[in-house]
């Protein structure tokens, strides 16, 4: 079976929710983006799967958004030879038109709640809301004790040693992979490819290996590779390619990942307990790049950190698992009272537009 494209929007980051939805689509690019409005169990994932599935139908290219906090529940679609996606634009990941009545369009699926019958369950709601916000709140403290550990091993590590060889590394694979197309400078698209979510810390291989046969396992426990990448994604840009830059869902302002679909060449970095399953076409270790008396000054240190962060983390996931849990019982509180037909015709309504785009 083929590998659906799949990447996340936002992250569980230590500093709450990370959003890159307003990166859903260049603007320039855009011709038709639907915003759907509505709470929990009205249909937006729905909605989403069921236009995906008719145009995927009709041979047309998606790209699937899933949700940071729970990747079984779809966030948003894009079709990017149309220049069109569908989004969930409720919290948090809230999205507001950038070209109204142009581009974007607001769709109210909340029209088909049955306010009448929801009205008796408000405070079974309102309990069950204010549960899974509290868990959340546990997930991102875990998350942000967890991050200063890690961020506190990076600094030990870090020195213009390492920072030389990394840029000199990364000149060297530029010039051999990176030859310029001849074109104008290429462009960036940022997409979170792991995730710290209900199911875990894990990272979605499968989408690098779907767009990208050559794939460079960079072998690094202690996130020192974002250097490499930087330089790595510029040289692409500069030569004309388009690259999809992947930063880390816990430090949203590094790069953890690397694609670049033209050349069909991908650069994942592969860590403890999120190491890359495939076979690389190469593979780098980055661990190997820091001075071996600064590894053996920290070595205890760093062992003990890696135990508490790794513990932290788990919290977090067992948190946004329980979070989870409330939400579906959520969705068992407002789905019987939801008319699924009248969002059926919606999604068929919006299948109509985007095909007269084909």
């Amino acid at each position: 079976m083929e590998t659906k494209v799949t990447f996340f929007l936002g992250a569980n980051a230590p500093t709450g929710f990370y959003s890159l939805y307003d990166e859903l689509l260049p603007l320039d690019l855009a011709q038709r983006v639907f915003l759907l409005k509505g709470g929990a169990g009205c249909g937006k994932s729905t909605l989403m799967r069921q236009v995906a599935a008719a145009l995927e139908e009709d041979g047309e290219r998606v790209e699937y958004i899933v949700c940071s906090g729970d990747p079984d529940s779809l966030d948003g679609v894009v079709f990017p030879d149309l220049g069109a996606a569908i989004v969930d634009a409720t919290a948090p990941h809230i999205r507001e038109p950038q070209l109204p009545g142009v581009v974007d369009s607001y769709i109210d699926l909340g029209r088909f709640y049955d306010h009448a019958a929801l009205v008796p369950l408000r405070q079974d709601i309102a309990r069950t809301t204010a549960g899974y916000r509290s868990h959340y709140g546990r997930a991102y403290r875990c998350l942000t004790a967890a991050c200063q550990l890690i961020s506190d091993d990076r600094e030990l590590l870090t020195t213009p040693a390492l920072e030389a060889k990394l840029h000199k590394r990364a000149k060297g694979i530029a010039s051999r992979e990176l030859k310029k197309t001849g074109r104008g400078p290429g462009r960036v698209t940022r997409r979170f490819l792991s995730s710290v979510n209900c199911r875990g810390h894990f990272c979605l291989f499968g989408t690098a290996d779907a767009l990208c046969s050559r794939v460079y396992e960079l072998a690094d426990s202690y996130g020192l590779g974002h250097i490499l990448l930087e330089d790595l994604a510029r040289a692409a840009v500069e030569a004309g390619y388009h690259v999809i830059a992947c930063p880390s869902p816990l430090f949203p302002e590094r790069l953890e990942h690397l694609l670049i679909p033209g050349l069909s060449l991908a650069f994942l970095t592969s860590a403890p307990g999120l190491s890359y399953p495939g076979r690389p076409y190469r593979r780098l270790r980055v661990d190997a790049m820091v001075e071996g008396e600064t590894l053996k000054q920290y070595r205890p240190r760093l062992k003990l950190s890696a135990r508490v962060s790794r513990s932290l983390i788990d919290e977090a996931v067992a948190a946004l698992a329980r979070a989870k849990a409330e939400h579906d019982e959520l969705e068992k509180l407002y789905n019987p009272h939801v008319d699924f037909a009248g969002v059926e015709g919606q999604a068929q309504a919006v299948i109509e537009e985007l095909k007269a785009l084909m």
